[in-house]
């Protein structure tokens, strides 16, 4: 299928962002992405003249305030941005009625189920930023009822700061680290994730998805702890020559943070699979190819 309109992702400093437009790029899919100062999401004025500005036939919202421990002290801050940044931009959308695909997490749950969480369990957020993304998704699909909500889990890419680059930097200055081992999860490539929001996109543009809304789960295809990935990124690593550290695993009581992190963060993709036909790859694989890249990139900066 050939795009005209083009896609309009907000939120242009973030890793899935920066995936989203390279993955374009290899497609020849026509993408934009914005963030300030061409488009606030706080400021409704500016969504609007984003809106005609780009007339987008569809638009990703992978715009968040996503400090996790941070948003613990200014609560405002990340309201803002996730619930009424959301709902503004939720509130355009619908007004042209543009497709909106609105990005959320795997912090809307508690973490207490023994079992992956399916897209209609109950919520109930263990932090402010689990709170205020809950709320986005609700005001989204109260403003928009043909938006699409896409939870994810664990994101990680060869860009910005994230576990993954976060580990391999540690690495590097100190020879043991760690990791806690009591939380689990499906970690997600961005770029997987990416790749898998174009073929959503397409579906959703062409009309055949248009009264398919609703909150789908989307991320890696397994899961594990912060520990095993850990070790998975560091043998990965060590393949290609990389020093690996000593792994001590932990528990979640043992690194206390600010804000409680759900002990079972595991979820069940399988609506999005029997629906768009989108499945990602095992985790496992993921983080492979991530690796290769960042070690590669490395390299030619050396150069």
């Amino acid at each position: 299928m050939t795009i005209a309109a083009p896609i309009l992702v907000v939120g242009k400093s973030g890793q899935l962002a920066r995936c989203l437009f390279e993955a374009a790029g290899r497609r020849n899919i026509p993408l934009i992405v914005a963030g300030r100062p061409d488009v606030d999401i706080e400021q409704l004025e500016s969504i609007d003249r984003a809106l005609t500005t780009f007339c987008p036939g569809i638009i990703i919202n992978a715009a968040a305030y996503t400090a996790v421990d941070k948003a613990e002290a200014e609560p405002e801050r990340c309201y803002a941005v996730n619930h009424a940044g959301a709902r503004q931009l939720a509130e355009a959308a619908s007004r042209r009625d543009v497709p909106l695909i609105h990005v959320s997490t795997d912090y809307v749950f508690d973490g207490q189920k023994p079992s992956p969480y399916s897209e209609e369990d109950p919520t109930a957020p263990l932090g402010v930023y689990g709170r205020s993304k809950l709320e986005g998704d609700q005001a989204v699909l109260a403003e928009h009822p043909k938006a699409l909500i896409l939870r994810t889990s664990w994101v990680y890419s060869v860009y910005g700061s994230n576990f993954v680059t976060t580990m391999l930097r540690l690495a590097q200055s100190q020879p043991s680290l760690r990791v806690v081992d009591d939380q689990i999860g499906c970690p997600t490539s961005a770029h997987d994730l990416a790749a898998a929001l174009l073929d959503i996109s397409t579906e959703l543009l062409g009309g055949e998805g248009r009264h398919l809304a609703g909150i789908y789960h989307l991320s890696g295809t397994g899961q594990t702890t912060w520990y095993r990935l850990a070790a998975e990124i560091f043998a990965s690593a060590k393949a290609h020559g990389q020093q690996e550290p000593d792994l001590v695993a932990i528990k979640t009581a043992d690194y206390p943070t600010r804000a409680r992190r759900p002990p079972n963060s595991v979820l069940n993709c399988t609506k999005v699979d029997q629906t768009f036909g989108v499945k990602l790859p095992p985790w496992q694989t993921s983080v492979t190819t991530c690796i290769k890249r960042l070690l590669k990139k490395e390299e030619l900066q050396r150069c």
